[in-house]
């Protein structure tokens, strides 16, 4: 047996669900061997928890064990592509951000897959809303005060994890309208960028909430405003279209969907869609969307609107903003 290398075993319950005689033969075989979960990002982050406490659920519902196998580096090419490759039986099931699907389009050279044409989408969870942190030494408190402070200081340093990510596309969103200066400073990952906010290094960065929720709490950076909607935790911070911040870029929200390679069985897709939905009323899954602030799994043509929509609006600011692969 070939060794398994940073991979999770979630063994499933002994019983099984029962197919009903008058469901298709693709139906009644699936799963018909173990069912591996492809997360192109480390273990640990919030990505590989979506995937576990989905994985969990799946095998306690089709009795099967799922192994949940990080693919991580080259900003998810790597593991999007093997995911790609994989037998189109419904056992393989990819777990990803919308950066690996949207932005790598224009920011990686050769791309290996096609984000609109290799996958069908079966469910998604999207973030409440992106936090806008400016570092403590800004005095700012909401985005007025930092845009003073950015024009006052002359240019901001500002921290991003990626060209195209979220919060690089949002300073040169904030630049186009109010004609600060900046220089983005990029990390390789969050956690080092919102180490520097509270060290003072950065004036601002934008990001996950579970990240950078550490730093708020601390008093090491402020939060000034959201990209999406209000945060439950924070609900007296407007938003960044509320406080007179103009694009349909603000309107955005990450997310984290599940997909399978093209020319998978219909029926496989409708059934691995519906059992991904009804995870979201298990307790176990509940937890994790309510710590992560989740919305809830999205069916099948919600998944694909919110696809289609975020991918028309990203793609059309990157080029606008001239983006392109990192020679």
């Amino acid at each position: 047996m070939k060794k398994l290398t940073r991979r999770t075993l979630v063994t499933g319950s002994a019983a099984m669900l029962c197919a009903p005689s008058v469901k298709t033969e693709a139906q009644t075989a699936w799963p018909a061997r173990q069912i591996r979960i492809l997360v192109p990002y480390p273990a640990g982050g919030q990505t590989d928890g979506i995937a576990r406490a989905f994985g969990d659920y799946l095998a306690r519902q089709v009795g099967k064990t799922v192994i949940i196998e990080n693919k991580a580096g080259a900003g998810g090419v790597i593991g999007v592509s093997e995911a790609k490759r994989a037998e189109p039986d419904g056992t393989t099931i990819l777990c990803t951000i919308s950066s690996s699907l949207i932005q790598n389009r224009l920011t990686v050279k050769d791309l290996p897959y096609d984000p609109e044409r290799d996958f069908i989408y079966l469910t998604m969870v999207s973030g409440a809303g992106g936090p806008v942190v400016a570092a403590k030494k800004t005095g700012a408190k909401n985005l007025r005060e930092f845009i003073e402070y950015g024009k006052k200081v002359g240019s901001l340093n500002w921290g991003s994890y990626g060209v195209g990510s979220t919060p690089h596309v949002l300073i040169a969103t904030m630049a186009k309208q109010y004609g600060i200066q900046f220089q983005v400073v990029q990390y390789r990952g969050e956690a080092p960028m919102w180490n520097d906010i509270a060290g003072q290094t950065l004036d601002g960065a934008a990001g996950s909430y579970a990240a950078a929720a550490p730093v708020i709490q601390a008093g090491t950076g402020n939060l000034i405003g959201v990209v999406g909607s209000r945060l439950p935790p924070y609900p007296d911070t407007p938003t960044m279209t509320e406080q007179g911040a103009v694009g349909d870029f603000y309107d955005l929200r990450a997310f984290t969907t599940f997909a399978v390679p093209t020319g998978t069985p219909q029926d496989i897709v409708q059934r691995i869609s519906e059992l991904l939905i009804q995870a979201g009323s298990d307790s176990k899954v509940q937890q994790m969307l309510n710590n992560f602030l989740l919305s809830s799994p999205a069916n099948l043509e919600t998944t694909a609107r919110i696809f289609k929509r975020d991918s028309d609006v990203m793609l059309g600011i990157l080029r606008d903003l001239g983006v392109k692969p990192s020679e």
